[in-house]
């Protein structure tokens, strides 16, 4: 059997509430005017003084009486049955018409309630079933983790617009949170994989080292390029290795006060050339944040590495380190602006990613150890570039955590 429709048992549920009292006020009235009022009704009262009246007027109509007193008892007489014949029509009208009157006006009154309680229960129905289905379909959409549909909502209360905002808030957070978990766990398989790599590539480099110093020693001369060869292919993998080990381990340990002006300008003059055009700006307010210096350090030295492959010798670095502000909330923001190629659109969202590069002997992992330090540290990493308009990198760190690991 067919199960009734939310709409439908809603709607007849407040038409039972306005009908029902219709019902029992139209059988108040039944009874009150129909049945209870003719047994109050005059006409025994009537017919006792009708009779005792006859009586009285047979008495003194056997008695001497003149003309005026004769005609002062007829016209009594015609009273009592004037009286008595008005008694027997209302008794006539009580038991006879007043029913069909009575039960035509309530009639009438359940037919106009009921057009009146119709119109009304469909239009509360409608107002209270539109929304409500509306937001169950939405539970079922948010279940299978699709956004919500846009469109003006539906009409109702203005209780379920503030219940419409806060499931698409919910429904935003939800999202998110799938989001980062998928990306956590991804996360997770990567670095794993990575220490494997790292693991499985130093194991073999230290006896290739030893080996190839032994080449050199003894090695004739013929086999020098040969042996550069090899010793510049060693060194490119243990960097490579070194890079497995970064991304494969999140900073570890106490976190403490880290001066980002000092740690800009001093990872600035290791990781820049010293030819190379440099601007460092460091802003007088910029306050301490809590982290860990060797992860921070690292991550702006790839930035800055990556700033130097992409810009030509003459090309001016800008490293800007400033107090700043997001969602509320007090940060320091290191900035790091080339005049390169910049990057495509296309590639712009990709960059973070980890083994995705497009540099020749690239590893991929650069940029993917620079976004984790940062979320590691509950901040963030940003990027804006175009082609020919270079590339501005921007790293975002809370300046207000109270919590030292």
């Amino acid at each position: 059997m067919k199960q009734v429709g939310f709409r439908a048992r809603l709607f007849l549920i407040l038409l039972g509430f306005a009908l029902i009292p219709t019902i029992v006020l139209s059988a108040a009235w039944e009874l009150t005017v129909v049945r209870a009022l003719p047994l109050l009704g005059t006409i025994p009262a009537m017919e006792k003084i009708a009779e005792t009246g006859a009586r009285a007027l047979k008495a003194g109509r056997s008695a001497s009486l003149d003309a005026a007193q004769r005609r002062a008892l007829d016209e009594h007489q015609r009273t009592l049955e004037d009286g008595l014949l008005h008694a027997r029509q209302m008794e006539f009208l009580m038991t006879r018409k007043a029913p069909v009157v009575a039960g035509g006006v309530a009639l009438l009154a359940c037919v106009l309630f009921t057009l009146v309680a119709s119109r009304v229960a469909d239009h509360l129905s409608r107002n209270l079933s539109r929304p409500l289905s509306e937001l169950v379909g939405w539970t079922a959409t948010i279940e299978r983790g699709e956004p919500l549909p846009d469109g003006p909502p539906r009409k109702g209360a203005p209780e379920f617009v503030v219940l419409r905002n806060r499931m698409r808030e919910m429904s935003t957070e939800l999202r998110l949170g799938r989001v980062r978990a998928l990306e956590a766990e991804r996360a997770t398989a990567l670095r794993e994989s990575a220490r494997q790599v790292a693991h499985e590539l130093k194991n073999p480099l230290t006896p290739i080292r030893f080996a190839i110093a032994r080449l050199r020693r003894e090695a004739p001369e013929s086999l020098g390029e040969t042996i550069d060869v090899l010793e510049a292919e060693s060194r490119r993998l243990e960097e490579m290795a070194r890079s497995f080990a970064q991304f494969g381990r999140l900073p570890d340990g106490p976190r403490a006060p880290v001066d980002l002006g000092e740690l800009a300008r001093s990872v600035a003059r290791s990781a820049v050339p010293a030819e190379r055009p440099l601007i460092v700006d460091v802003a007088d307010d910029v306050p301490m944040v809590p982290g860990h210096v060797d992860a921070l350090g690292r991550a702006l030295t790839n930035v800055l590495l990556n700033a130097v492959e992409a810009s030509s010798p003459d090309s001016p670095i800008g490293l800007h380190v400033q107090r700043t502000n997001r969602n509320g909330r007090p940060m320091v923001e290191v900035t790091v602006h080339d005049s390169g190629a910049g990057i495509p659109a296309s590639r712009l969202e990709r960059i973070w990613e980890p083994y995705v590069t497009h540099k020749a002997g690239g590893t991929g992992l650069g940029l993917a150890i620079v976004r984790q330090t940062l979320l590691a540290h509950d901040g963030a990493v940003e990027v804006e570039s175009a082609p020919g308009q270079g590339t501005t990198m921007r790293l975002l760190l809370p300046a207000d955590s109270p919590v030292l690991d």
